[in-house]
């Protein structure tokens, strides 16, 4: 996949910190995504990644520093150089383009595979019934569940409720998706399903921000690796570069233990 690099960024971060009470989690992170990029994120646990995710969308707030989406500052207005937070309808708003991918499916669990996809676009977009539906089905069938539209959550395995909430994901039409680790919780026959659907997404131009422990997935789709460790990017560059010749010893040790 061709990355376009004329376009104005999708996320631009300038100097990110966050803090959980004395912990600093985020120690200044800088990082721009282009359109049409899939940049993952690698690094053990703890290094700030997931975090650093949360954060594009809002659902973290951050200390100091400024995180834009198409040049909009993330759940903030800045007045006289200072950052205000916005009311929680305006970030809800600002969020609507940007999709997510728990670790966890987060699926609601009394409604159907279909009712969970066409759920948002009908309560926060008020779109009509019909349409939703529609479109609900149209994703179902792009993720491989067109037979599951039916099924409950519990009636499901772990790839195919992470399937579904892709869908939901893609419901809202976002022009951004953040994955934070998205099959970790599956078990390992059934997450080649999810990065199937996962690629097939970068194919058709989606820009994301994967959180992967898969290193296969990040060298063939990925088009940059930025690796992260204690709250700091220590290495980013294209993934065949950083995995195949890591220049920094924090990375060669890390990637000797999960190559």
């Amino acid at each position: 996949m061709t990355t376009t690099t004329t376009s104005a960024p999708v996320i631009r971060a300038e100097s990110v910190h966050k803090s959980f009470g004395r912990t600093e989690v985020l120690k200044g992170i800088d990082l721009t995504v282009s359109p049409g990029e899939v940049m993952c994120l690698v690094g053990p646990s703890g290094s700030g990644k997931s975090t650093f995710l949360r954060c594009i969308n809002h659902l973290e707030t951050i200390d100091r520093g400024r995180l834009y989406v198409r040049d909009e500052l993330v759940g903030y207005e800045e007045r006289d150089g200072k950052l205000h937070e916005l009311s929680e309808k305006a970030v809800a708003r600002r969020r609507q383009g940007i999709g997510m991918v728990f670790q966890r499916f987060n699926l609601f669990p009394h409604m159907t595979a279909l009712e969970n996809v066409t759920e948002a676009p009908v309560q926060v977009r008020r779109e009509p019934k019909e349409k939703a539906r529609a479109r609900g089905v149209e994703l179902l069938d792009r993720v491989g569940l067109a037979d599951k539209k039916g099924s409950y959550p519990a009636q499901l395995s772990g790839g195919q409720q992470q399937r579904v909430a892709i869908a939901r994901a893609l419901a809202m039409e976002p022009e951004l998706m953040l994955f934070d680790e998205p099959t970790s919780a599956l078990d390992p026959e059934l997450v080649g399903e999810v990065l199937e659907v996962m690629r097939a997404l970068a194919e058709d131009g989606m820009t994301m921000v994967v959180v992967t422990h898969e290193m296969g997935f990040a060298r063939e789709v990925g088009d940059s690796l930025v690796f992260m460790d204690d709250g700091v990017v220590v290495e980013t560059g294209r993934p065949a570069d950083v995995l195949g010749a890591p220049r920094h010893e924090r990375t060669r040790a890390f990637l000797s233990k999960v190559l």
